[in-house]
Parts: structure tokens; sequence; C-alpha cells
């Protein structure tokens, strides 16, 4: 049963100008610490970085209203991706919890590229 439903499309170019500008604090305190591990490994930061940015956007429009939290921090919610390429949500401890109180089990997870743009869509079952 889908409970609820995130979407979020995130300007590539916008993190760029972080990645040139040297900002660090955003990456920090927006990304776990092995999401951050794993972007140069990417080749492709700026467009790594926007996609789990979407991700994390698009699992709160999905999680929040099924909870009484109205924000968390956005390292609860960590993307990573299977040997095959395929994004999923990490169930971190945080995770776990916020789950539970929504009384929900599972976090799907799609994500695109398209020329300047990266969007995540969610599913909250």
């Amino acid at each position: 049963m889908i409970k609820g439903i995130g979407i979020d499309t995130v300007y590539i170019p916008r993190i760029q100008a972080l990645l040139d500008k040297g900002e660090t604090s955003f990456f920090q305190h927006t990304f776990t610490a092995e999401e951050n591990r794993l972007a140069p490994e990417t080749g492709r930061k700026a467009e790594y970085y926007a996609a789990r940015f979407a991700a994390k956007e698009a699992v709160f429009k999905a999680l929040a209203p099924l909870t009484a939290a109205r924000h968390f921090d956005l390292r609860t919610v960590e993307s990573l991706h299977h040997e095959d390429g395929s994004p999923y949500i990490h169930i971190t401890a945080g995770m776990e919890q916020l789950l539970q109180e929504a009384q929900a089990e599972k976090i799907l997870l799609s994500i695109t590229t398209e020329q300047d743009y990266a969007t995540a869509f969610v599913l909250i079952q």
C-alpha cells in the first residue's frame, strides 16, 4: 500500500556553482559521510550531488506528512546505489525511527538526470 509520494528536481548548475566556489558547509551539513566519500568516484560530482539532494527532498515530501516531524536533518536520508547502479535509500537508525512513526516499511527511489536537471521520485509503502 502506498502511504506517501514525493518528487523533487534540482538544477545541476546550482550545485556546480557551490563546488566551483569551494563551498564545503552545504555538502557537510546535507550529505552523509558515505555520500561525500562516493561523490568523487562518479566523475560527475555536481550531477551526483544534485540527484542525491533531490532524493533527500523527495523523501522528506513523502515521509514528513506521515510523521510529527515537520523537518529533519537531511543526513538522515542516505541515498546509495546497488552494484547495478540502481539507487536506494539506506535505512539508517534515524530513518528507521521515521518509518516506524509513519507506519511504513519501505522506501522506493527512482532518480533520473537530463541535461541540467536531476529528478528523484519516491514512494513510501
